[in-house]
């Protein structure tokens, strides 16, 4: 038996978001990057109570998907918010579920049918 589905396609970059963005400790470090901050691995590690090693591999993470960005600077590695991709991974992920789950008209709303 074959049953039809109308299956979402999701970009790489909304499917990045996506895994980057399914860890509350992940959500809660991407708090720490509001407003154009740009911070270290250490300075991470110390604000979170995280260790260095488990900080990392989320920052890796966040970079992958689509997230954070970073740069280097002699043996310094600093992380910020990447806006431009993070908008356009919403603007996928917000395409791709309004392509299979409209919302409802104006009409449909109003009518007090729940």
């Amino acid at each position: 038996m074959t049953m039809a589905t109308n299956a979402i396609e999701l970009s790489g970059e909304a499917r990045g978001f996506l895994k980057a963005m399914a860890s509350e400790t992940r959500q809660q470090i991407m708090e720490l990057f509001a407003g154009g901050v740009e911070l270290t691995v250490g300075e991470v590690a110390e604000r979170m109570s995280l260790a260095q090693s488990a900080t990392s591999t989320h920052l890796a993470t966040l970079r992958d998907g689509g997230v954070l960005t970073s740069r280097r600077e002699w043996k310094t590695v600093y992380y910020r918010a990447d806006p431009a991709r993070i908008g356009k991974a919403l603007s996928d992920l917000q395409a791709s579920l309004a392509a299979c789950c409209p919302p409802p008209s104006e009409a449909e709303a109003g009518c007090g049918c729940d």
